[in-house]
């Protein structure tokens, strides 16, 4: 008897798209892998309601990038720096040519290790970082470790997550709930630094 597909791969969309400022519409392709997730159009409106449209001279990563859909929202919507990092080449050569494609001046592309490139940035730097990392990869602790440093005072951190995160889980890593929504299996938490 065929074992049923797991939920997330079962109806992966072959596109997304940009759903706010400049590149409104714009289809991202979507690969066929394992534990690429990208995040649904409407987290993604209720994420940038919450932040407001105007991003304009913030400096961003979308650390487990993936499609770019997360960091390519807030450089669509204004955004000074964005940062995408993915550790798979053939998805980082995708969003090389994404950005290529967009003369996105305002966005970098950089293939390597999520945790690596956000403990290697400047602290208080980032006003920013999207954390979407695959969820069956343990990665959630010490993503938000990484992160935190890298933030400036009036920064915050949006984590998508399987289970909702509680306010003692988060306090360890110097950050506070500040928003939550849940869509379908996902958990959105928009964090921001406790001082």
């Amino acid at each position: 008897m065929p074992r049923p597909a797991h939920p997330a791969s079962r109806s992966l969309p072959h596109q997304v798209r940009i759903i706010g400022g400049l590149w409104k519409r714009t289809p991202l392709p979507v690969a066929d892998r394992p534990g690429l997730r990208p995040t649904p159009d409407r987290v993604r409106e209720t994420l940038f309601n919450w932040l407001g449209q105007d991003l304009s001279g913030w400096r961003c990563v979308d650390a487990f990038a993936g499609t770019g859909a997360l960091g390519l929202e807030a450089a669509s919507r204004g955004a000074a720096d964005v940062l995408l990092v993915e550790a798979e080449g053939s998805l980082a050569d995708q969003l090389r040519a994404l950005v290529r494609k967009l003369d996105a001046g305002n966005v970098r592309v950089q293939r390597g290790n999520a945790l690596t490139v956000l403990a290697g940035l400047a602290p208080a730097s980032v006003d920013l970082v999207f954390l979407d990392p695959p969820f069956d990869a343990d990665l959630f602790d010490k993503a938000l470790a990484a992160a935190r440093p890298a933030l400036t005072a009036e920064g915050c951190v949006y984590l998508e997550a399987p289970s909702a995160w509680t306010e003692e889980a988060l306090a360890r890593h110097g950050l506070a709930l500040h928003r939550h929504m849940k869509a379908g299996a996902v958990h959105g938490h928009l964090l921001r630094p406790v001082a």
